[in-house]
């Protein structure tokens, strides 16, 4: 059987299935994703009542949502490690632990920032 090509839309369309897929299946099985979208929406809500400019909300939205995406990453990671073997191996731990560095490292970038424009917005005025 010869396969179709498919129109860019249906490519498209085909791609945002799977992307939203991939977040549903994230949000089911994984505790730090579920936190992390909990935190992002307090975040996104506490952003968008504070009396600062749009590039300070932009920077405090996107700081948040670098860390989902690193998350993300680290998930795919991690779920690739186990379909090669769930044996223990000290590489395997290797490549696990670099990618919840990564997350680590979005983390502290995303409290940086958060904590730069919050002391700003209530102390530097």
């Amino acid at each position: 059987m010869i396969r179709q090509k498919k129109s860019d839309i249906e490519r498209i369309i085909y791609s945002l299935k799977h992307a939203v897929c991939g977040l549903k299946d994230a949000y089911k099985d994984e505790v730090s994703f579920r936190l992390e979208i909990f935190l992002g929406i307090i975040a996104v809500i506490l952003a968008f009542t504070l009396d600062i400019s749009v590039v300070k909300k932009i920077m405090l939205i996107g700081s948040w949502s670098w860390v989902l995406i690193i998350e993300l990453i680290n998930s795919s990671i991690e779920a690739i490690v186990d379909r090669i073997s769930l044996e223990i191996h000290p590489i395997s731990k290797k490549i696990k632990d670099f990618g919840a560095a990564a997350v680590l490292l979005a983390v502290i970038n995303a409290v940086i920032i958060w904590s730069v424009i919050l002391f700003n917005y209530y102390i530097g005025g």
